[in-house]
């Protein structure tokens, strides 16, 4: 007899659930998991409601009982790759390097080559933390695709275990550079707030008043243009997309955002105008302060003289 190897996760319905179709309910209850998928599960008869097979378009009622089966996934193969690294700081413990844009951090469906971690696996061998698994072994925190910058990556278990303890305590220091929409009425300032899943579009981030978590960015503005302004944040927190969403929340989103600002630019840019400048950390192994400092890309400084 063949084992069934498919993970079984159970829900009951909430009242704030109610009459939500269950491919919607099930990616906000489940969201890695696309609605797509969970379509696709659904028509293959891998969810049932109170035992028994529904279609996509059922609309769950308070108390009522989801049981989803979920195939085991299937690990693809992760190659290293000759991709070229612009390595600003590197020991036996860990490596910092200067991601350029476009570069995806791991690899993930849709993105299996061309990563950071196929460029690591490349320059460092086996010498890499495994904590994360297959596909992200060394990665201890991302940045976003088109974001440019400071990035540390970690070779063993114990500086990953140090690594990640820095962050959770936020003393890690990250100073990114960003160009904003409009003139900040405020030299610098600090933005608070809770930060969890857009109640309608699960891809993206926003303010919510309950159940996200807590995200505080400082800010300062470092030269005023006529329609845009030059900024510093320091991250206290690491949310995804925090600085987009508090930004874009303070009425300034990031040039070139077209997920959080306007869906038109008009320069001709690849993404968000963010940049990790600093990163600085306490060495996993001594103990002592390390701070990289990643310049700025060139299609940042070539921006910034057309503004000037």
């Amino acid at each position: 007899m063949m084992m069934d190897t498919r993970k079984e996760f159970n829900f009951v319905i909430t009242e704030e659930l109610e009459d939500w179709r269950i491919d919607k309910c099930l990616n906000t209850l489940m969201d890695s998991l696309s609605r797509s998928y969970i379509q696709k599960l659904v028509a293959e008869g891998e969810i049932t409601v109170n035992g028994k097979c529904v279609k996509s378009s059922y609309r769950v009622s308070t108390d009522d009982e989801v049981r989803l089966l979920l195939p085991p996934s299937v690990t693809p193969d992760i190659l290293p790759e000759n991709i070229p690294l612009s390595i600003l700081y590197e020991d036996s413990d860990v490596i910092v390097v200067n991601k350029p844009k476009g570069m995806v951090v791991h690899p993930a469906p849709g993105h299996l080559s061309g990563t950071l971690v196929n460029a690591l696996m490349y320059h460092c061998g086996e010498e890499l933390s495994g904590i994360n698994g297959v596909l992200r072994p060394g990665i201890v925190h991302r940045i976003d695709r088109d974001t440019t910058g400071s990035i540390i990556a970690c070779k063993n278990d114990r500086a990953h275990n140090e690594i990640a303890r820095q962050l959770k305590e936020h003393t890690i220091v990250r100073r990114y550079q960003a160009i904003v929409h409009g003139s900040l009425k405020e030299e610098e300032g600090t933005v608070r707030t809770l930060i969890g899943r857009h109640h309608t579009d699960r891809k993206k981030m926003a303010v919510v008043s309950s159940g996200g978590k807590e995200a505080i960015t400082h800010y300062k503005v470092l030269k005023h243009y006529k329609d845009y302004t030059f900024i510093e944040c320091v991250l206290e927190t690491g949310r995804t997309h925090q600085i987009r969403v508090h930004m874009a929340h303070l009425g300034h989103p990031l040039l070139g955002d077209e997920v959080y600002g306007p869906k038109t630019c008009p320069f001709r840019l690849q993404g968000q105008t963010l940049h990790a400048k600093i990163l600085g950390f306490c060495h996993p192994a001594t103990g002592e302060y390390v701070e990289t400092d990643a310049p700025l890309p060139e299609y940042f400084l070539k921006l910034l003289k057309i503004l000037q």
